[in-house]
């Protein structure tokens, strides 16, 4: 299967809402199942400095906040928006 101009529109127009999303978000926390996956699969002991942190909830189950960077949505933005504008110059699909 060839990937075609709506696909790529596709694309661009959900990672261009993903950075938009990112823009607005501050930390994201995951659930008490995520953070014990994360936990088993990736048992480092103590979480990166400045990325995540344990953050104890209600039910005494720590839970992980992800603090994403700055950066991430504008890439994600400036990608979406390559994308888009590449599926508009691009031939319309025959059929």
């Amino acid at each position: 299967m060839d990937i075609n101009r709506n696909h790529y529109f596709m694309a661009g127009v959900l990672l261009l809402v993903l950075g938009i999303q990112m823009r607005f978000v501050e930390t994201l926390v995951l659930n008490s199942e995520t953070t014990r996956f994360l936990a088993t699969k990736f048992n480092s002991g103590t979480p990166a400095t400045g990325m995540a942190k344990i953050l104890p909830s209600s039910n005494n189950v720590a839970r992980k906040a992800v603090h994403p960077p700055t950066w991430l949505g504008w890439a994600l933005m400036s990608v979406g928006s390559v994308l888009i504008l590449h599926s508009l110059a691009m031939p319309k699909p025959s059929g």
